[in-house]
């Protein structure tokens, strides 16, 4: 074959053309770009999604575990609108609701007799011989501190 150009040729080829065997430089190019932008991309969206997560991080247990089922709910069926209701749940504070309710009803069990007073642990004390039990004469829990120094 002979290495004359052909009439019909173009005399002046583009940069990212390369000669046969060489590497195309274009393409590695192009390639590692594509893959930063992809990753880059997908770590921004996967971020933008936790947002209303990390927001609620400061609220309570149950507003919190709301916000990260409704943001999970929208990355898992693309639903904007669970997105957008999660953000605005993270964005609002919640009054608390359970310690009045749980205070009342600890206040209702003791006023009907029904809450278990605490049990304060009973020694019998022999007189002169201080508290024994079943296999002797029972160990004081506060040692004596006389004649120390």
């Amino acid at each position: 074959m002979s290495e004359a150009v052909h009439p019909v040729a173009v005399h002046h080829l583009p940069a990212f053309i390369t000669a046969p065997g060489q590497t195309d430089v274009l393409l590695n190019v192009v390639a590692v770009f594509l893959l930063v932008a992809i990753f880059g991309l997908g770590t921004l969206y996967l971020r933008l999604h936790s947002l209303p997560e990390v927001m609620a991080h400061k609220t309570n247990k149950i507003q919190l575990e709301l916000v990260a089922v409704l943001a999970l709910l929208s990355l898992l069926t693309h639903n904007n609108l669970l997105w957008g209701a999660a953000l605005l749940l993270a964005l609002i504070d919640l009054p608390d609701f359970s310690s009045p309710l749980s205070s009342i009803a600890r206040s209702l069990e003791r006023l009907a007799g029904k809450a278990d007073p605490p049990t304060v642990p009973e020694r019998d004390v022999v007189e002169g011989n201080g508290p024994e039990t079943a296999h002797g004469p029972a160990v004081p829990v506060h040692p004596s501190i006389e004649g120390k120094a």
